[in-house]
């Protein structure tokens, strides 16, 4: 046990039950050249388990050592698969919500596609924070419409106030996680009855399968239905929905701010912290053996000389290799992002290629980072005349 407080309810005594000693410590980090890539600073994981709500954080994450600018490359707005989920959540959002009309707040936008995807689509009025915003690139219906702030959101921004908050794929990059949730709420104020909609990625899976391609550096933050839900209660939230989408990858909470405080039944998905326990009892055997796995199998692949590409170059592939100490077996990653071709990946070096590279390099096995794009990729395999053994993680 250690005596760490859990950053979500302030319950002391965490169990680490997974570590890692040196992993890159950012991983969607463009870098210029393979000697960079290989320099890239590193930093320790130490997942904790709170058996009071179920939460999990990385104890030794230190927020100075990641870096959130203009060369953070994270959009996956170049998927039609991402894309297609993308404009269905943001109609499903503003048919439930009535939001027409309205001002929106975005927390960690990205490049912005989500923002401008609710105010063009609702005739909203949108403001985004993230330091990683590229303003060059935002265009649209509604590019008049919205604004962008190059920072982080915090109190020093409680002034902007919205109709609905959104904040995805954020939460599980912030480690004081109670406090900035508590922060969200005491910025709202008196406007009881605000929306707030969040997305992260959802850990029981990540647990189930032992995932160990979405435990990475920046990532401190893991939630599972139940501990996301009452986080939000404790803060001053009345929890509307929980859910799991993406092929159960992403975990969406929909909350209104309600008078503290917050006297509500759980849901019957918040009734989870059991079986957490036995899958944080049982992920360090579990995961060996899955590592072991992969090993061999990417062992044995190279040593016939076959050729092996990873489609997908973000935080997914940077986490695999560096679990599996594998890179010198593996070549090249693929991406369809163009921003992020011509570079290499943080920590192992590989160089990113756009897909038509591959009519050249002619793999033998293509590793699908994210098992979402498999026909995706397939259909851009046979595209370009090829027929590579395809196996998705």
């Amino acid at each position: 046990m250690s005596t760490d407080r859990c950053p979500s309810c302030g319950t002391p005594g965490m169990e680490i039950f997974h570590e890692a000693p040196a992993v890159p410590t950012n991983s969607c980090i463009l870098m210029e050249t393979r000697e960079e890539a290989l320099a890239y600073p590193r930093g320790a994981i130490r997942l904790g388990f709170c058996h009071s709500c179920g939460f999990i954080s990385n104890l030794a994450f230190e927020p100075a050592l990641t870096e959130y600018s203009g060369r953070y490359e994270e959009t996956q707005g170049f998927s039609p698969t991402f894309n297609a989920f993308h404009r269905a959540l943001a109609e499903r959002l503003i048919e439930r919500y009535d939001l027409h009309g309205k001002d929106i707040v975005e927390i960690g936008c990205g490049k912005g596609e989500f923002l401008m995807l609710l105010c063009e689509l609702g005739g909203n009025r949108g403001v985004g924070f993230d330091p990683g915003v590229r303003h060059e690139r935002i265009q649209g219906p509604a590019a008049e419409s919205v604004r962008f702030v190059p920072d982080f959101y915090s109190e020093a921004h409680a002034e902007v106030q919205g109709d609905f908050f959104a904040c995805k794929m954020t939460l599980e990059h912030i480690a004081p996680t109670g406090d900035f949730v508590r922060a969200l709420r005491n910025a709202i104020g008196e406007r009881v009855g605000t929306l707030v909609f969040f997305q992260i990625p959802e850990t029981t899976r990540i647990l189930e399968s032992c995932a160990f391609e979405d435990i990475y550096y920046e990532h401190c933050s893991y939630f599972s239905p139940g501990s996301l839900a009452r986080l939000f209660r404790r803060s001053g939230f009345e929890v509307l929905a929980l859910s799991t989408e993406y092929q159960g990858q992403y975990l969406t909470v929909e909350a209104r701010a309600a008078p503290e405080p917050v006297d509500q039944a759980s849901l019957p998905e918040e009734q989870d912290l059991d079986r957490l326990r036995d899958l944080v009892g049982s992920f360090p055997g579990r995961f060996a053996a899955k590592r072991a796995q992969w090993e061999e199998r990417i062992g044995a692949v190279a040593a016939e000389g076959r050729r092996i590409v990873l489609w997908g170059s973000g935080s997914k592939a940077v986490s695999f290799l560096t679990t599996l100490e594998l890179g010198d077996a593996i070549q090249y990653a693929v991406d369809i992002n163009p921003y992020r071709q011509g570079h290499f990946l943080p920590g192992t070096g590989q160089e990113i290629l756009a897909p038509e590279a591959l009519k050249t390099y002619q793999p033998d096995l293509v590793v699908i980072m994210n098992a979402v794009y498999q026909e995706e990729i397939a259909r851009d395999l046979e595209r370009l005349g090829l027929a590579p053994e395809l196996v998705a993680l």
